[in-house]
């Protein structure tokens, strides 16, 4: 098992309301439009992961665990890892229900997008000043 550990803020455009993806950015600022988008201003990309958990998550078992505070709010976004997963991207983290796969995907067939998150936590998240703890677990040989 391996666990990165992340720091992000929260931003008043964010709406949460795309229904196949999720995605943190360490982008400042988005529009509107950027509806998937959860986290802003995070600390690492990608392509920041470490080896460790890279290797772990692009095992053909691997599980992936996204868990996110925010002002006292959790959510919990589970998915799975694959061999093809490069974490190339210098700045995104995408979570996708689908299979598609790309420089910027963190984990595949999650059971959550950005549109199933609590409203609550949506709520706490469009706030500038609102920290997000974020942590990343890879696990391989673990099932759902």
């Amino acid at each position: 098992m391996v666990i990165e550990v992340i720091r992000a803020f929260g931003h008043e455009n964010i709406t949460a309301k795309h229904k196949t993806t999720f995605e943190i950015t360490k982008d400042p600022e988005i529009a509107k439009k950027a509806d998937c988008i959860i986290a802003v201003s995070a600390e690492k990309g990608a392509s920041d992961l470490s080896r460790q958990f890279k290797n772990v998550a692009s095992r053909p078992d691997a599980l992936i665990v996204v868990d996110l505070w925010a002002s006292g709010v959790h959510e919990r976004i589970i998915g799975c890892g694959h061999p093809d997963l490069r974490f190339l991207d210098p700045k995104d983290l995408v979570g996708r229900t689908s299979s598609y796969i790309c420089a910027r995907t963190l984990m595949i067939r999650t059971d959550k997008a950005a549109f199933h998150l609590n409203r609550e936590f949506v709520k706490k998240i469009q706030h500038r000043d609102t920290l997000i703890k974020i942590r990343l677990t890879a696990r391989s040989g673990a099932s759902r």
